[in-house]
């Protein structure tokens, strides 16, 4: 899985971060970063997070 991050449609939510600690944080202005790849494990928690993003600045590609 690789994930695609739009900063400047980030509104800082932090859905991102509610739905998968492991692989998103926002920095100090609220703004998602990706703190490591997803492993397997992770997988569906990047789903839920890129779905929940109500920016849709979140991209979940699969493969």
């Amino acid at each position: 899985m690789r994930i695609t991050i739009d900063s400047d449609r980030c509104v800082g939510a932090g859905q991102c971060v509610l739905s998968a600690p492991q692989v998103f944080d926002q920095d100090e202005d609220g703004i998602v970063s990706l703190l490591a790849a997803p492993g397997a494990d992770d997988a569906a928690k990047v789903r839920i997070a890129a779905a929940l993003c109500p920016s849709g600045a979140i991209t979940a590609h699969e493969g």
